[in-house]
Parts: C-alpha cells; sequence; structure tokens
C-alpha cells in the first residue's frame, strides 16, 4: 500500500532509538560498574536517559497538567478538563473549575492542528483560567483515527468550527491561534449569514496567515516552490499496522518534526549535548526547563493528508480567504457578511511563520464592519511563539485582548472569584 512500509519504518526506526537508549542508561547505571570510576559510563548513561526520553515523547500526547488556580479568597480551585462536544477529529473540551460560579468572560481558545497538540497552548489557557472561561478545540492525532470515520479537510474543520460556536452561545469570545485564524474567520462569516443569533461576541486573531502573501516567510515561500503532486509524494504516508487509522493517508508527526528540526539544527543539537552534559553532572531533573520545552516540542501529531493538502493548496496558494472566495459545502463564505463581530488581529514584530502583515489583512476583507470594531495590535520584539504564549502574552497582549473582550462583548468587567457550592 502507498507508503505504509515507509510509515512502518520511521516508527521502527523511533522505536529503536528509544530501545537503544533505555538500554544504555540501564546497562551504564550497574552498581558494580561504579567500581571502575570511568566517566565515560556517566557520559553513557547519561545520553541513554535523554535520548529514551526524547524518543519515547514522540508518540505521546501531553498532559494539560493544569491541576488548580489560585483563588482570591485564598484557596485554590480545583480544575478539571470536561468533554463539552464530541467529535472523530476533535473534541471541544472545557477547563472546568470547581466552587467558582459562571464568569462573565467566555472565551473560546482554537488550537493550532499544525503538527503538536492542542496543549501547545497550556501557557495561555493556564493565564486565561482565573478571569474566564476557558474553551478550547482538541484536536485529535489522525492516526488514532479509523478510515470509517471518513475525511477532515479545512472544510469539515471550519465546520467543527461552526458546530463549536453554536454549542457555546453567542456570548463567546473566540481567540484563534496561527494556523486556525483564517478558517475560523471563515467560520464566523458562515454563521454570520448562516445562523447570525449563533455568532460570537467578539474574534481575535493571533499570528494567523489570513493573507500568506502580504509578507513573504519560509513558510510561504515553500508553499510557492513547491507543486501539489511534489507536496503529495515527499510529505504523505499511510499510517502503518501498529495505530487505530491504519490505512489512512497522513502527514507524518515524525516527517513533521525533522522538518521542524532541521530549521534551527544547530540550535537543538547544543541543546541536547548540553542536557546530556548536565545529566551526567547529576544537575538534569524531571522538570527542568530543557524537559518542559521539549516534552511539548517533541509530542507531534499526524495530521489527515486531505487537511494539510487543502490547507496548502487553498490557503497559502489560491488564497480563498485572501481573496474571499472561500467556499463550504458548496456555499461561498462571503467575509464581508461580518458586521457585528468585533475582530482584533495581533501579530509580532519579529514573527518568522506568519510575518506582520499576514494576519492584519483580515481587518481589510471584513468590508461589513464599522472602524469601530476593529482592532490591531503590532507587538514590538516579539516571535511567533511569544504572542500567544511567551513574555509579551503574559505581560502586554493578553491585558489587551481581555480589554478588548470586556470593550465590546456587552458584559460587565468580572472582578473576583466567588465560590460556590458545585464540587
Amino acid at each position: 500500500m502507498k507508503y505504509m512500509a515507509t510509515y512502518d519504518l520511521m516508527e521502527s526506526v523511533r522505536n529503536t532509538n528509544e530501545w537503544m537508549g533505555a538500554t544504555a542508561r540501564a546497562m551504564a547505571s550497574y552498581p558494580a560498574f561504579a567500581l571502575t570510576m570511568n566517566p565515560m559510563l556517566s557520559l553513557m548513561a547519561a545520553w541513554g536517559e535523554v535520548t529514551e526520553r526524547s524518543f519515547s515523547r514522540m508518540v505521546v500526547k501531553p498532559d494539560w497538567g493544569i491541576r488548580s488556580i489560585p483563588g482570591p479568597e485564598g484557596q485554590d480551585h480545583l480544575v478539571d478538563v470536561k468533554t463539552v462536544v464530541e467529535k472523530p477529529f476533535g473534541n471541544l473540551i472545557q477547563f472546568f473549575v470547581r466552587r467558582r460560579a459562571p464568569m462573565a468572560r467566555k472565551i473560546l481558545i482554537v488550537a493550532p492542528m499544525s503538527g503538536h497538540y492542542a496543549t501547545l497552548v497550556r501557557s495561555t489557557v493556564t493565564s486565561l483560567l482565573p478571569d474566564a472561561d476557558v474553551f478550547v478545540t482538541d484536536w485529535h492525532n489522525a492516526r488514532d483515527i479509523p478510515i470509517s470515520a471518513g475525511k477532515f479537510d479545512v472544510e469539515d474543520y471550519t465546520l467543527y468550527l461552526v458546530d463549536f460556536m453554536r454549542s457555546l452561545g453567542p456570548d463567546t469570545n473566540v481567540i484563534a491561534i496561527c494556523q486556525p485564524a483564517p478558517l475560523t474567520l471563515a467560520a464566523t462569516a458562515y454563521l454570520a449569514a448562516e445562523d447570525p443569533d449563533a455568532q460570537p461576541r467578539t474574534l481575535t486573531l493571533i499570528g494567523g496567515p489570513i493573507d500568506p502573501d502580504a509578507a513573504a516567510t519560509e513558510v510561504t515561500d515553500f508553499g510557492r516552490r513547491i507543486t501539489m503532486g511534489q507536496l503529495e509524494q515527499i510529505a504523505i504516508q499511510r499510517v502503518g499496522f501498529k495505530y487505530k487509522g491504519v490505512g489512512r493517508l497522513v502527514y507524518p508527526g515524525l516527517l513533521q518534526l525533522q522538518s521542524f528540526m532541521s530549521m534551527n539544527a544547530e540550535r537543538h543539537s547544543k541543546a541536547f549535548a548540553e542536557q546530556i552534559m548536565r545529566a551526567a553532572r547529576g544537575e538534569a531533573s524531571d522538570h527542568d526547563a530543557h524537559n518542559r520545552f521539549y516534552d511539548e516540542y517533541l509530542a507531534v501529531m499526524d495530521m489527515a493528508a486531505e487537511f494539510y493538502l487543502s490547507t496548502v493548496e487553498r490557503i497559502f496558494k489560491n488564497r480563498e480567504i485572501a481573496r474571499n472566495e472561500f467556499t463550504v459545502a458548496g456555499k461561498k463564505v462571503d467575509l464581508g457578511a461580518i458586521t457585528q463581530v468585533a475582530v482584533k488581529t495581533v501579530e509580532g514584530e519579529k514573527d518568522d511563520i506568519s510575518a506582520p502583515g499576514q494576519c492584519v489583512a483580515a481587518l481589510k476583507l471584513c468590508t461589513g464592519l464599522p472602524d469601530s470594531k476593529k482592532a490591531w495590535h503590532l507587538e514590538p520584539e516579539a516571535g511567533h511563539y511569544g504572542i500567544f504564549a511567551g513574555k509579551s502574552w503574559r505581560l502586554n497582549i493578553r491585558p489587551l485582548v481581555l480589554d478588548f473582550i470586556d470593550a465590546n462583548a456587552g458584559t460587565p468587567k468580572p472582578a473576583r472569584l466567588k465560590a460556590v457550592t458545585n464540587g
């Protein structure tokens, strides 16, 4: 079958490296070997520890790890992850805060489906939880979805967002991060035309490629150079026999990770070499800075082939969103139909993935929206990750987004957490 052997070969290589790391760590850790006083044994054990952890993380979905948040009354509030809407390719989940009354702000975070799990926005969720009821799109790994579940492309993705927004109601404030920004904009326009009463109150687009041609990056240059036939040949494989989605055409997470790592190969090599030396000296820990970052960065998921290919072709090559020619289920989605939802764009000055100009293009496309309901922000010195999860988000962008929501959502600004007896 098409590329199934290649998929299984990549998984075999990963599995072998994990096994070699575990073996090296176990062998070099025998108490008897300590009598030799050979420093190479410590290095061997450290190499094995770092290698085993790195390769094992590649096939494990990280945990959200949000156990509780502090309350103003001096008590911690436990947080439960609850499924609100369950679908084959992704769920809508809520971070339910126990003993807290419903908040005035209700926020839906549309997480990226671009190689990493939705847990990539963990710090974004954590920062918003004290001030809002937070919901997140939790996308599934395509390798775990049986072929019987059918296809999943950009139109299906858009309709998923439409269903999620409908289920939450019109008092929702949507924040779309990176890849889903154009499709979230399209979903909002779809609701504006088909079901106006279900529109969200506000829409914040952070670092998304609304118009990829507005500012060139390595990502857009690659999309321009390669043909769809070439892309399918080099990127698409069939899930192997190890997973439930056996036979499904996907863009494998391991192949995506190879691309991610190659973009900054020298920096990653240095980081792993330094971690091995720290482990050899006994200075590494389970949750040190290196492990916190790479436990998330190395955890990759397969994307459905039709979603990846249709994203490249329709969003980047044909620029259907940028030209306001996007269709869903045979219906043209007119971005000019957005007349009530306040829209804000956020960009990072040093974003090398969605460069400044790509996201703010959304405001020009919303021709039916008055200027009073449009806002934009360019964060100085900020890179891509920083505008939704880094220092720039924590110190500057998050307060600006919350102020934008309060100014346009028509609800009073939330004050303090209030304890209630609901569990």
